[in-house]
């Protein structure tokens, strides 16, 4: 694998175009770059993986309403955790950013850490989002990629390629980086990124890019309505759970073949769930656990 040569002009041009765009059609108005609270934008950046941002933005609002404070989530109960996750999807990532608070409260004296080693440390925090976080909430230069941001560079500059390496982009990234405001420098990158992507979708030129498998009928259906239903009753026993879900599938599922190949997966998905921390198991029903 070689290194791209890209000339001084075609850099300059290229962030020249970034910026133009940025400043005519950035999206300025998200509520998450309109706070400098590291909590804050931790949480957006957790809720935004895999989510869209109109989803995100009334979600993310309702969160800080309820969990103002690192110290706040770090003491709620898991159910009011997970209920008030409902809607965004992914419920794991609820539970690793409320595993995440309680680290910070333990070791960090409730002080979200300011390095990209320190923050990767902490439970579900990957290399982007510790690198988002450094840039948006302390505006400290990292170089760290995304979905919009690989669609961007792909475009500009891989445009007769397949299967574009990460590490094919990274010294670009870097290359282009403003040191002195990267916080606005990545909020241009990603609208841009975004902007390309309705329309070129770049992206499957990567090597990383992995095609998001249909909702429904797969696991992860069941075990969202699985969470969903026993948020909603409090606690319930298998069989109860069970008819629930048969109901929901009632309409879509239309033979018994098709219900029963659904179901095969279900006691591994409850024992998993219950390994995990999404539920417990107690004389003969499961619950998710509230505060005493």
């Amino acid at each position: 694998m070689t290194d791209k040569k890209i000339s001084k002009q075609e850099m300059g041009d290229f962030i020249q175009t970034v910026k133009d765009f940025y400043i005519s059609q950035g999206r300025h108005d998200l509520p998450w770059r309109h706070t400098r609270d590291p909590y804050a934008i931790l949480v957006s950046e957790i809720m935004l993986q895999q989510t869209q941002v109109p989803r995100v933005i009334e979600k993310w609002n309702n969160w800080l309403n309820i969990f103002p404070t690192i110290q706040s989530l770090s003491e709620a109960s898991t159910f009011d955790v997970l209920q008030h996750w409902q809607g965004l999807g992914y419920n794991r990532r609820a539970l690793a950013l409320q595993k995440l608070a309680q680290t910070v409260q333990k070791d960090f004296e409730g002080i979200i850490p300011q390095d990209t080693e320190s923050l990767i440390s902490l439970p579900g925090i990957g290399p982007y989002t510790a690198g988002a976080v450094c840039a948006f909430a302390f505006n400290i230069p990292s170089v760290f990629i995304e979905t919009n941001i690989r669609t961007l560079f792909i475009h500009h500059f891989f445009q007769d390629q397949t299967s574009v390496h990460d590490s094919q982009l990274l010294p670009l990234i870097e290359q282009t980086l403003d040191y002195s405001n990267p916080r606005e420098w990545y909020y241009a990158l990603m609208d841009y990124g975004s902007f390309i992507k309705k329309t070129f979708n770049s992206s499957r030129k990567s090597k990383h890019y992995n095609k998001q498998s249909p909702f429904k009928g797969s696991n992860r259906e069941q075990r969202a309505f699985i969470l969903t239903y026993i948020l909603s009753v409090t606690e319930a026993s298998k069989e109860q759970i069970k008819e629930a879900l048969r109901q929901h599938l009632s309409e879509r599922l239309e033979t018994e073949s098709n219900v029963a190949t659904f179901f095969e997966k279900f006691d591994e998905n409850i024992a998993k769930m219950s390994k995990e921390g999404f539920l417990t198991f107690e004389s003969g029903r499961f619950k998710v656990l509230q505060k005493e």
